[in-house]
């Protein structure tokens, strides 16, 4: 479901979802409640003091083993609530060891 002029579709949850927050450093975590999500971002309920959310990135873990999780950024601040930008990674890295085809075809052979 879209509220709130989002680009993407959000789902609300209707349970108290936990779920914590850590520094991409482990040095903190802050346990939070999930309130919506979307394949972009988060909001949040925080439990504890904010100031560590200024953190250029964090991450949101969704499972108590820590397996499931997110990679984020705060959008915004307003009270206890927080909300979440996931960070993706833009592509992934070509190992070395297998050169490409087109590499290979332009190589001259001897």
């Amino acid at each position: 479901m879209r509220f709130d002029g989002r680009k993407a579709s959000r789902v609300r949850m209707d349970h108290r979802q936990p779920v914590h927050l850590m520094g991409a450093d482990g040095t903190w975590q802050r346990s939070c409640v999930l309130l919506d999500v979307s394949q972009t971002g988060a909001k949040l309920e925080v439990e504890g003091t904010l100031d560590v959310l200024q953190a250029k990135e964090f991450f949101m873990l969704l499972s108590s083993t820590g397996l499931a999780y997110r990679r984020c950024e705060l959008v915004w601040i307003d009270g206890t609530m927080a909300g979440v930008h996931f960070i993706r990674a833009v592509g992934k890295k070509k190992t070395a060891s297998a050169p490409s085809a087109a590499a290979q075809s332009a190589t001259p052979s001897k």
